[in-house]
């Protein structure tokens, strides 16, 4: 048996710790902290929204990226195979996921699992259209 080749396993060991990371993460993190956090970014880049409907981790986001993202990589095909339907079945604001905070955690679990590697912006991309025409958190 060749033990320098890695086992299926182990091969999977850092996606996986990713992955738990981040769910840890969503979960553990106060929507309020995680505003904050995206607030001071958005402004210490000179991107600040003003203050409105939209969550403070989402106001930065770049929703045109979000949506080819979500086009490009057939997030609703995955999800027709995972609920039936038409895939909105997946989409449960009442749910699990029940702040912005999680649902960015939600995503960034996809892109895990999914090898999609994407990017921080680009999951709060995917995140804050996923929130537009689903979710629709309101800002604070």
């Amino acid at each position: 048996m060749n033990r320098s080749a890695p086992t299926c396993q182990t091969a999977r060991l850092p996606a996986l710790l990713r992955l738990a990371a981040a769910v840890a993460l969503a979960l553990a993190m106060p929507a309020s902290a995680a505003e904050t956090a995206a607030s001071a970014n958005a402004n210490s880049q000179g991107n600040a929204s003003p203050a409105g409907s939209v969550p403070t981790i989402f106001r930065a986001a770049d929703l045109a990226l979000g949506a080819r993202l979500l086009q490009a990589n057939r997030c609703s095909e995955c999800h027709v195979r995972k609920v039936g339907g038409d895939g909105n079945g997946i989409y449960n604001p009442k749910g699990r996921i029940s702040t912005p905070a999680a649902l960015r955690g939600m995503v960034d679990l996809c892109s895990t699992e999914l090898n999609l590697q994407l990017f921080p912006d680009e999951v709060t991309a995917v995140a804050a259209v996923l929130n537009r025409d689903h979710y629709r958190f309101a800002g604070r």
